[in-house]
């Protein structure tokens, strides 16, 4: 005889999941084995298997001897959308669904459907990026210092601390010669709570050597399209009652033209100089519900240069950077700028944030010498975006808050 001949060849059969067959077309009377939650029992021979995306209508050959909760897997044969002359295989008793519980979180409060939603996201972003020749890179979340960013304060981790951006690593491989790169990674920001904001989200961050910031935000308006397309097969998204056409391209206004229009004709560039804390209050409680008004996705472009540390200056007007950010339906989506290359310049301006936190007790951080040191090899002229994917997905999604697309929000941890 030869080896191997006379084994039991048989295969484990696959349990299904409720939503493996939903759009699925089994054909008729294939035996099928399916495992979910019971979720009700309209009658001693028909159970509602459920898990967290669909429900199944099942008939037993037998009256069901369990309770709704339970886990259990069934036996039977597919006709017309349910399960026919199923049998119970397995059971395992469970309580029933609480309105707080996680199964009631998933299946019933819609948080599944946008986890769907999101790995859909999640596909469309990495394909766009390597469509365009974008090497996806992983940096550490774990840093010895983390950036000096403006009004943006980071969360300790033992003696290191958590990124609040992968920003001065990226840049770090720019100056290592990669021309191209894109990070889908966590960050960490203390204070960070409401409808918009999570102490721990996700952040999509993608930098192009030899390039600008007129190019990066090309990019994103081309992306945030592809991803509304990909989810909802059109061309616009609905935030807080409002239908938002994503076609690019964008509109387009400067802080200073945004100042003049929603804010009474403030000087937003001469507040940005002298009151900082005047420029904030009338940008928050103005100019972001003006912007919100929109019909189009909106770049605020050539920010005050005083709020830019790590922009390159305009060449059109020194008071300016080139920066912008990308509101869409009033929420803050991304933030990109032309990158400043120039080591000196970088490190005077980190030196003053940290002037200005000292003065306004707020964490000062050390400076990050290996990013420095990098700049003095040569850094190309490039630019760069950071995007609130939580955010994006939620817009796309027409969710009110990005809690509703994370699996695990800070308050469910």
């Amino acid at each position: 005889m030869k080896k191997g001949r006379g084994r039991d060849r048989r295969r484990a059969s696959t349990v299904l999941a409720p939503s493996d067959l939903v759009g699925a077309r089994p054909k008729a009377r294939s035996k099928l084995s399916v495992g979910g939650r019971v979720l009700a029992c309209p009658a001693p021979e028909r159970l509602v298997l459920a898990d967290a995306l669909a429900t199944l209508s099942v008939r037993l050959t037998h009256a069901f001897e369990g309770a709704a909760g339970d886990l259990i897997e069934v036996s039977g044969s597919w006709q017309q959308r349910e399960l026919i002359g199923a049998r119970v295989t397995a059971r395992a008793p469970a309580p029933t669904p609480r309105g707080d519980g996680e199964f009631a979180r998933l299946a019933w409060q819609g948080v599944g459907p946008h986890l769907v939603e999101r790995a859909l996201a999640l596909r469309a972003v990495r394909g766009f990026f390597e469509a365009r020749a974008f090497l996806e890179v992983t940096t550490p979340v774990r840093v010895p210092t983390p950036g000096l960013d403006a009004n943006v304060n980071a969360l300790r981790s033992g003696r290191d601390w958590l990124i609040t951006s992968p920003e001065h690593h990226m840049k770090r491989l720019l100056v290592g010669g990669l021309p191209r790169v894109f990070q889908l990674t966590p960050c960490f920001r203390a204070d960070e709570s409401g409808a918009w904001h999570e102490p721990e989200f996700a952040m999509l961050e993608w930098y192009r050597a030899f390039s600008d910031h007129e190019q990066i935000m090309h990019d994103t308006e081309l992306l945030v399209f592809e991803v509304t397309r990909s989810l909802t097969g059109g061309t616009s998204l609905e935030h807080a009652g409002r239908r938002i056409d994503v076609t690019p391209p964008f509109r387009r206004v400067s802080v200073a033209a945004a100042f003049r229009q929603y804010a009474d004709g403030a000087d937003a560039l001469a507040l940005a100089e002298t009151d900082e804390t005047r420029y904030f209050e009338l940008l928050v409680d103005r100019v972001e519900p003006g912007l919100a008004r929109s019909k189009k996705p909106v770049f605020l472009t050539d920010y005050p240069r005083s709020q830019a540390a790590l922009a390159r200056p305009s060449p059109k007007n020194p008071r300016t950077a080139q920066r912008f950010e990308l509101y869409v339906g009033g929420v803050e989506l991304s933030n990109g700028f032309s990158e400043l290359t120039d080591a000196r310049e970088q490190r005077r301006r980190f030196q003053a944030e940290r002037q200005h936190r000292r003065a306004a007790r707020q964490p000062v951080y050390a400076l990050d010498e290996r990013f420095l040191g990098a700049l003095t090899e040569g850094m190309p002229r490039s630019g760069g975006n950071a995007l609130g994917l939580d955010r994006l997905i939620m817009l796309v999604c027409g969710a009110r808050t990005i809690a509703e697309v994370m699996a695990f929000p800070d308050a469910r941890r």
